[in-house]
């Protein structure tokens, strides 16, 4: 089961007692106070992790806590500290704080492999009886409690890290695609939605080149606003380079292959227009099944219009899929160099006041 969102609560540990404590040993009838302090209480960490693909664990055990700090001793020993708490989560992962009723709050984008977030910071362990000894009061019988740990109720969301991403209307053969052109085996069936999931896979190319592409469940018409569950599943692509609009140009599902290009592409200005500014690649697929010429030459020509490059492709029998791979390796090659130059740029250039402009 994939579950790319989940609500979860964490508590750090509180932190140990501090100790009330007297020296006794023979021939120092009046030794003082010797009281330890407590040990400081675990604090809870989310950490990314290239091991963990979904967030199916935190599904069935949504409460998380840490251990707490030990009790301060006599002889000022100090309590043992209560060990820190991980929470592997996959890459990609977002956390946030959920506050009350209002928005809730990003605290961190784990993106890398070894990103980690302090979301819960355990107590403070409680001073002994040793450390409010004075000149006018040798012999204290006050200590502190170890103060509490943090407690929070938390929300990860997942979004998945893929540089090309497969987008269309249900039923209009990404999943066959996917599982040409790499080594993943989604469900695939005829009929729509039996794509419910996003699926990842390593598409490889000669020259030891590959990149990561994802199946996203097919989008309709109102999927920014939530119709058909669309609004999670495009978040998915939030962090690919590349797009490749599947579009279905057989005939067999009755609709005109233009307006479903145009339909897509709407929906993703509408969801977030950083994401319709993506470079993008227009797949007419099942190419096998085509009864009317007409259809496939309408969609290149939009394609066209709208300066986007078409490839005419059957998944079913691998036809067109080498020059559509090649398309988006150099699109997505040329996505990744205009990447790096703007983080070059950012970093060579000192900031800039706020009157002046670069």
């Amino acid at each position: 089961m994939f579950v790319d969102e989940v609500d979860i609560r964490v508590a750090a540990g509180a932190g140990g007692r501090g100790c009330l404590a007297f020296r006794r040993e023979i021939r120092v009838p009046r030794g003082g106070p010797s009281g330890g302090d407590g040990g400081h209480g675990g604090s809870v960490y989310v950490v990314a992790s290239p091991h963990v693909n979904t967030l199916i664990n935190y599904r069935f055990h949504p409460e998380f806590d840490a251990q707490r700090g030990g009790h301060g001793e006599g002889s000022n020993c100090t309590g043992k500290n209560g060990g820190d708490l991980e929470l592997p989560v996959p890459i990609g992962t977002l956390v946030y704080e959920k506050q009350g009723d209002g928005p809730p709050v990003l605290l961190a984008d784990l993106a890398k492999a070894g990103d980690r977030v302090l979301v819960a910071k355990g107590g403070r362990g409680g001073l002994g009886n040793a450390h409010f000894a004075t000149s006018t009061n040798r012999a204290p019988r006050k200590v502190q409690p170890g103060e509490p740990g943090e407690e929070k109720h938390l929300r990860f969301e997942l979004k998945l890290l893929a540089d090309v991403g497969l987008v269309g209307f249900p039923n209009a053969g990404k999943s066959t695609l996917i599982s040409r052109i790499s080594a993943a085996r989604p469900k695939i069936a005829d009929y729509p939605f039996t794509t419910l999931t996003p699926n990842l896979g390593v598409v490889k190319l000669s020259d030891d080149r590959s990149f990561v592409a994802a199946d996203v469940p097919g989008l309709i018409e109102g999927a920014h606003g939530g119709h058909g569950l669309g609004d999670q599943f495009l978040r998915h692509l939030e962090r690919t380079k590349v797009l490749i609009h599947v579009v279905d140009v057989s005939g067999a599902t009755g609709r005109d292959p233009v307006s479903d290009l145009d339909i897509v592409r709407n929906e993703l200005e509408q969801f977030q227009p950083a994401l319709a500014a993506k470079p993008q690649i227009v797949a007419a697929n099942k190419i096998d099944a085509l009864d009317d010429e007409a259809r496939a030459v309408e969609l290149e020509a939009r394609a066209g219009a709208l300066g986007l490059e078409c490839h005419r492709i059957s998944g079913v029998s691998g036809a067109g899929l080498p020059q559509l791979l090649e398309a988006a390796w150099r699109v997505l090659s040329d996505a990744r160099a205009s990447e790096a130059a703007a983080v070059d740029v950012d970093e060579v250039l000192p900031p800039l006041p706020a009157s002046f402009s670069r």
